[in-house]
C-alpha cells in the first residue's frame, strides 16, 4: 500500500528499499559463550531493521525520503506501519506478503558490545519486478539508499533501474548475506564495518577503501567504531578521527551514519561535511539504549547542522 504523507517535493530526493520489521532488544551483563545461557537484565520490543532506521534517520534530517519495505500480514506488519505513519516520509511503501513480519534479536552488554540476529525470510523474498518498480519515479540526481538484506537479484534490478534513469547508488553493504563484488561497479557510495570490509575485500582500514575503489567503488567508507572511519575517492585515501562519547550500546549507529550520510548528500554536501554530520548523529545514537529509540530526533539532527 502507498502512503502519501506530504508533498514538497526537493530536487534530490532519498529512495531507501530495504528491510522493516521487528527488534527484540535484550540487555545482557556480557554477551553470550557458545552454549551459555544468560538471563536478560531488560527486554524491549520495537520497530526495526537497517532499512527502517535508515529511512526514518534521512528523513528527520530533512531529506526527501521514499522508503520501500516488505512486511507480513501480520499485527508485527500492523505495528511497523503505524509507527512508520509518524515519520516525515514523501512516500512509505509497505508491500505485504504472505511471510511473517521480520524479526531480529539484539544482544547488548554493557559499554555498548553487541550482537545481532536476523531473521529475513521476508525481505529475501520481495521479487525483483517489486524492487524495480519502485524507483521507477527517479529522475537524474536522486539516490537510492539500500542494504543487505534483500535478496540479490532483488537488489541488481534496483540498482540498474536506478542506474538506468541517472540515479546514484549507495550501499551499506551490511547484512553480508551474499557476494556483494557484482555490485560494487553499480555502486557510487560503499559504507562498510571493518567486519564486512575484510568479508568482502580481505583487507581492512584504507587497504579494504582502496580495493573498494579499485572494484569501482566511486566513494568508499570504512568505518571503524570509535576510531572514526578512512574514505577514498579519487584524489586518493582520507582517515576521518571519530568523536569521544561515553558508549551505553553501539545498536543502531552505523544505520543513523547511513541515514544522515544520505540526506547530506542529497542536500548537495561533498563528503568531508557529510561524514562529520553523520558521525555527529550516529555518537547521539550511541548514548541511549535500543536501536529505534535510540535514532536522532528531528530536532537534533537539525542542531547537528546549525
Amino acid at each position: 500500500m502507498w502512503i502519501n504523507l506530504r508533498h514538497e517535493p526537493k530536487l534530490t530526493r532519498v529512495f531507501v528499499l530495504g528491510n522493516a520489521g521487528i527488534d527484540l532488544s535484550l540487555k545482557l551483563p556480557r554477551l553470550p559463550q557458545p552454549g551459555e545461557t544468560l538471563v536478560a537484565e531488560a527486554v524491549d520490543r520495537a520497530p526495526g531493521g537497517k532499512g527502517l532506521n535508515q529511512a526514518v534517520v534521512a528523513a528527520r534530517a530533512g531529506a526527501t525520503v521514499l522508503f520501500a519495505a516488505p512486511v507480513g500480514a501480520d499485527a508485527d506488519g500492523d505495528a511497523v506501519a503505524a509507527a512508520l505513519e509518524a515519520e516525515p516520509f514523501l512516500a512509505l511503501y509497505l508491500h505485504r506478503g504472505e511471510q511473517h513480519t521480520d524479526q531480529s534479536i539484539l544482544m547488548v552488554a554493557p559499554g555498548g558490545e553487541n550482537s545481532i540476529v536476523t531473521a529475513g525470510a521476508r525481505a529475501a523474498a520481495m521479487a525483483p519486478d517489486i524492487a524495480a518498480r519502485f524507483v521507477a519515479g527517479m529522475t537524474e540526481g536522486d539516490i537510492l539508499l539500500m542494504q543487505g538484506n534483500l535478496s540479490l537479484p532483488a537488489t541488481r534490478r534496483a540498482m540498474e533501474a536506478a542506474r538506468a534513469r541517472g540515479g546514484r547508488v549507495m550501499l551499506n553493504a551490511a547484512p553480508l548475506r551474499w557476494s556483494v563484488s557484482g555490485l560494487l561497479s553499480l555502486c557510487d557510495v560503499v559504507v562498510v564495518n571493518e567486519v564486512e570490509a575484510r568479508g568482502i575485500t580481505g583487507s581492512a582500514g584504507g587497504a579494504a577503501a582502496a580495493a573498494l575503489r579499485a572494484a569501482g567503488v566511486g566513494l568508499a567508507l570504512v568505518t571503524l567504531g570509535a576510531a572514526g572511519c578512512v574514505v577514498a575517492d579519487a584524489a586518493g585515501i582520507t582517515a576521518v578521527p571519530g568523536l569521544r562519547v561515553d558508549a551505553v550500546d553501539t545498536t543502531g549507529a552505523g544505520d543513523t551514519f547511513c541515514g544522515m550520510l544520505a540526506a547530506r548528500f542529497a542536500a548537495g554536501d561533498g563528503w568531508p561535511v557529510a561524514v562529520q554530520a553523520a558521525q555527529r548523529a550516529a555518537a547521539i545514537t550511541v548514548t541511549r539504549r535500543g536501536a529505534f529509540a535510540a535514532l536522532p530526533t528531528m530536532s537534533e539532527l537539525a542542531a547537528i547542522l546549525v
